[in-house]
């Protein structure tokens, strides 16, 4: 995966995540008031299509879009690109810059030490 998703692709993928496989009529009925057009939702999924994220199968005259790359996948692909670009790919200090800036409850702090104990390796 090269290419990053813009705003309103990510929130394009968000719906399909969601929902697996839809329409373009499913998308914007899942999308927030003010709603785009539906050619603009249409033209933005042709995109999604050439840069491999969404594929889609034909229903007579409509296209039913399907995502090629998992929520999953993209997080690890974009957060890679952050701890890359912003902490020198070093993910302590990552983790440490956001554990000081969300102000942590002691609760919380105990719940992510848990967490990484239990998938130390």
């Amino acid at each position: 995966m090269e290419k990053e998703l813009t705003k309103v692709e990510l929130q394009l993928m968000n719906v399909l995540w969601d929902k697996e496989a839809a329409f373009v009529n499913d998308i914007l009925e899942a999308l927030p008031d003010p709603k785009p057009a539906y050619n603009t939702v249409s033209t933005f999924m042709r995109i999604l299509v050439n840069k491999g994220f969404v594929d889609y199968k034909a229903m007579g005259k409509s296209h039913q879009y399907f995502p090629l790359v998992s929520r999953e996948a993209y997080m690890d692909y974009f957060l890679s690109g952050v701890k890359n670009t912003f902490f020198s790919g070093s993910f302590q200090s990552m983790f440490s810059f956001f554990a000081k800036k969300e102000n942590l409850s002691k609760k919380q702090m105990e719940e992510l030490i848990a967490l990484l104990n239990e998938n130390k390796r």
